[in-house]
């Protein structure tokens, strides 16, 4: 039997999903297979595949695999119709949400379905791991390379490509010794689009202002965008995406480490089918594409040592690449790394000598692209039309390191500054999961303390624009004086009998109250407008804590109003998950916000 060419598809959000999908290319590459990797949307016939992809939010799958998806679960495809394909799924998930996995699990059972040949049990990574994914992943890929050579033996007849040896790079660059060299300019559509991810649109930033007083220990900022002739159009619940850059001098930081010239120009060539990057212009200077394009800031997955150590001629530095690489290291690369959250950047600085043997052409191979951040938008076009706004906290946190940690797009995001010239930053609008009820009589809870509460300005903007006064928010910030945002609005519609307020700081008096507090005292209010007037209710904020214990202050209201057992006001809040008793159901965002 000859061997399998192997087409590995994969559905991410963030991008670790695909940085997977990378390392089950590399380890096929090393068993000299034929071997692709492709987003789920981009799916076509390959007799061995594997799924690698993520669930997203409340258990939905990533954008680029929601074609596939759609395709997938057509009740017209037959039984019988992927009887010829060998498959592995492996799952990436967070034991922190409810519905862990949810994707990975329910694609695995739909290609059983259809005929598919599963050649192991789903893998099911937890982002909740001591060890993090690879606890899950090693074994599962193990596992996997003896299915194959179980199943096709040939893939045995050659002896794989050593660790240590480099696979050669996916790119060449092509550096342009005069700056008139002619070079092939990409067309670019002029037909006007909706923007997207692949085609942004230059939105003009008005205002960008701290909105937390500066005592407060938290800096969030509002922020507005100019979308004339953007041919954006959204709605409350809906979220704006961009892609941020790193600081300038990161940049200049790594191209002294490289010893490269950021005004150097250059070209780039696939060394095999794999498409030049749509995002970096032909050609494109070094500054572009360490500003722009590499994440030099992340904190580097273990790829990125696997990597590293094949160019490491200092035998101290190679043995401790080595052994980040390796799987009995990773719990001392999650000290190094992970724990202080050591930046990429800071890891070339660290092996200096490694740092100086390292090619160029590998770049892209070693640095990941920049992901796309999203944020819940925090206006309505009914009252701000064509202008988009955000509420940003900018991350900032320090651990052992010297130098604090902050999150790469809310910092660019503070640094842009419109007084100082026009700023234009690239972004598009997707569909969020929070779909607020168009009958004008149904009552609306929502729940968002700090920056959770972004969604309900544009939902409470859009609702009283259009005469919806049964509105009821709940706010919980930390003092009434330096994290109460938009306090002003919520007065001014409180007034004018649009809006129900109720809120809870948590550091104003001695004892703390949070939002869950507010939901018990208001029970009777609660229990009529969720159970008599069929109310729709929605939490936004932290994923971890805050929607449980408003979960549990739920759960209170049902069984002291409506006098019912827990087991049964447990029934209720999962049918209100579902959609079941209620018009929409319990909505808990917690992706919106990604720093």
């Amino acid at each position: 039997m000859s061997k399998p060419g192997l087409l590995v598809l994969y559905g991410s959000q963030t991008g670790t999903a695909q940085d997977t999908a990378q390392r089950v290319l590399r380890q096929a590459k090393r068993r000299w297979l034929q071997v692709r990797v492709l987003p789920l949307d981009s799916y076509n016939v390959s007799p061995l595949v594997v799924f690698v992809c993520a669930t997203s939010g409340q258990g939905e799958a990533p954008d680029n695999m929601k074609n596939f998806w759609r395709f997938l679960f057509k009740k017209s495809l037959p039984v019988g119709s992927l009887s010829r394909l060998d498959c592995a799924v492996l799952g990436l998930g967070d034991s922190s949400y409810p519905k862990f996995n949810f994707v990975a699990k329910k694609l695995q059972k739909r290609l059983v379905q259809l005929g598919a040949r599963v050649l192991l049990p789903v893998g099911l990574v937890d982002d909740q791991h001591d060890l993090g994914p690879d606890a899950v992943i090693d074994p599962w890929l193990s596992s996997f390379w003896e299915e194959v050579l179980l199943l096709y033996p040939s893939v045995a007849d050659v002896a794989p490509l050593r660790e240590d040896e480099p696979l050669p790079p996916t790119y060449m660059f092509h550096f342009l010794d005069d700056v008139k060299e002619e070079v092939d300019h990409r067309l670019r559509s002029t037909e006007q689009t909706v923007p997207s991810a692949s085609q942004a649109f230059p939105a003009r930033l008005v205002s960008n202002r701290r909105v937390s007083d500066v005592s407060h220990f938290q800096e969030v900022r509002h922020i507005e965008f100019d979308i004339t002739g953007s041919n954006i159009q959204f709605g409350a619940g809906d979220v704006v995406s961009m892609r941020p850059c790193n600081a300038p001098e990161d940049g200049r930081q790594l191209c002294q480490l490289l010893g490269l010239d950021p005004e150097a120009r250059f070209t780039l060539r696939a060394t095999d089918s794999t498409a030049v990057p749509a995002r970096l212009p032909q050609p494109c200077t070094v500054r572009h594409l360490v500003e722009s394009y590499l994440d030099i800031g992340a904190v580097p997955r273990r790829s990125f040592f696997e990597l590293l150590s094949t160019f490491a001629t200092n035998e101290l530095e190679r043995e401790k690449l080595v052994e980040f690489s390796s799987a009995a290291g990773q719990a001392e690369l999650h000290s190094y790394c992970n724990q202080l959250r050591r930046t990429a950047l800071e890891v070339l600085a660290d092996f200096p000598n490694t740092t100086a043997e390292l090619k160029v052409d590998y770049l892209l191979d070693l640095f990941p692209e920049i992901q796309p951040r999203s944020f819940s938008i925090a206006s309505s076009l009914q009252v701000h039309p064509n202008r988009l706004q955000i509420l940003v906290a900018v991350v900032c946190y320090k651990t052992k390191l010297f130098k604090p940690r902050r999150g790469l797009c809310s910092s660019w995001l503070s640094s842009l500054d419109p007084e100082q010239g026009e700023v234009r930053v690239p972004l598009w609008v997707k569909k969020g999961s929070l779909k607020f009820p168009k009958e004008q009589d149904t009552p609306v809870i929502m729940v968002g303390p700090g920056t959770g509460v972004a969604p309900f300005r544009a939902a409470l903007q859009e609702r009283t624009a259009e005469g919806k006064t049964a509105n009821v928010l709940f706010f919980g910030c930390r003092s009434q004086s330096k994290d109460f945002y938009f306090r002003s609005e919520w007065e001014e519609m409180t007034e004018a009998g649009h809006l129900t307020l109720f809120t809870a700081f948590s550091r104003d008096q001695e004892e703390k109250v949070y939002v869950q507090h507010r939901v018990t005292e208001n029970s009777a209010l609660l229990w009529d407008l969720i159970v008599n007037q069929r109310g729709c209710f929605y939490i936004a904020g932290n994923a971890k804590q805050m929607p449980a214990s408003v979960s549990d202050a739920l759960r209170g209201v049902f069984q002291q109003e409506g006098g019912v057992s827990s087991e049964e006001a447990e029934q209720m809040l999962v049918a209100m998950e579902r959609g079941g008793t209620t018009p929409e159901r319990d909505v808990v965002l917690s992706d919106t916000c990604r720093l």
